[in-house]
């Protein structure tokens, strides 16, 4: 639908709709800000809880982030019939006001969900990344491998992207979608790139600590059903999360990669990001950003969704 910007009932927005709203520089800002909140202890977000099924879980997570406002995600996590190592992500997000309650939209999760995850990713990579890395190397070949591929490309980086997979065809068929990117095996596209991006549903670690190059950064934003980081990377890396239950926390709210660990060893993606924290502090420096998801991102993304809808006129407007 087209026309001037809603203002009464609730706005209801399609996955079309949704995934037109996500502009991906203003999700990059947004998830920025909401990142450095959570460092600062100003936003509000209880641990994730989830309700378990035989093939998947239900999980929920309300949050605020002050200037960008209030939401609550309701998500299911499945894992693909038939397809090893991939899961589907669905639900809705809904946003309301601040100030008085009000839902103000409702909008598809699933696109939200990739698109924030990705931008999550890349804030990691131009904070603990060494500058202009020679090569970046994606892992998996579901959405989430397919959404970080296109934010990079809709960021305008030229460098060269390795699509990591266990699926040859469907990695060749990711990598011709963008520019500057190829295919290869997942140990071939890890070894020796500068910036590793695991995106995958891996139930099991996707990689080596042998396979890393020197000075590597890890983001890993997959393992939802269980490791996708293998030990001793974690063991040597230098590790930062969005929050301190990525740590502390049992899954799904905390990392199973992290699980037992000393919660003072993860610092805080969003304390680099404002400067309170140096983040990398060396060329030789293996940096790991373990992501598990945080319902003050889906605040973010669901704003700029929000704005970018009412400015466009996007979604229909219902009595709710």
């Amino acid at each position: 639908m087209s026309g001037g910007p809603r203002t009464d009932g609730v706005l209801v927005l399609d996955r079309a709709q949704t995934r037109a709203a996500l502009d991906p520089a203003a999700v990059l800002a947004a998830v920025s800000t909401a990142l450095v909140a959570i460092s600062r202890q100003t936003a509000s977000a209880p641990p994730r809880i989830a309700a378990f099924a035989p093939a998947g879980l239900l999980g929920a997570m309300p949050g605020y982030v002050p200037g960008l406002g209030l939401a609550a995600k309701l998500v299911s996590v499945f894992a693909a019939p038939g397809q090893v190592g991939r899961s589907s992500h669905r639900g809705v997000v809904a946003l309301f006001d601040e100030q008085d309650g009000r839902l103000l939209a409702l909008m598809d999760a699933e696109p939200l969900t990739a698109v924030r995850t990705a931008a999550t990713a890349t804030q990691s990579l131009l904070a603990l990344a060494r500058p202009d890395p020679a090569r970046i190397a994606v892992i998996g070949t579901g959405a989430q491998a397919e959404a970080q591929l296109a934010l990079l490309a809709a960021l305008g980086s030229r460098t060269p992207v390795v699509v990591g997979g266990r699926d040859p065809l469907r990695a060749r068929e990711l990598a011709d979608r963008q520019p500057n990117a190829s295919a290869a095996t997942v140990e071939a596209a890890v070894r020796g790139s500068d910036v590793v991006l695991c995106c995958t549903g891996a139930r099991e670690p996707v990689l080596r600590r042998a396979w890393l190059a020197e000075g590597a950064h890890i983001s890993s934003v997959g393992g939802s059903h269980g490791p996708e980081l293998d030990p001793e990377t974690i063991r040597d890396g230098s590790l930062f999360t969005e929050w301190p239950g990525a740590a502390a926390e049992a899954p799904p709210a905390g990392a199973h990669e992290l699980q037992g660990l000393a919660p003072e060893r993860a610092v805080l993606l969003g304390a680099v990001l404002d400067g309170r924290h140096p983040g990398r502090r060396g060329p030789s420096e293996l940096t790991v950003f373990k992501s598990t998801g945080h319902a003050a991102l889906d605040v973010a993304a669901a704003s700029v969704v929000h704005a970018f809808a009412r400015a466009h006129g996007l979604g229909t407007a219902v009595d709710m």
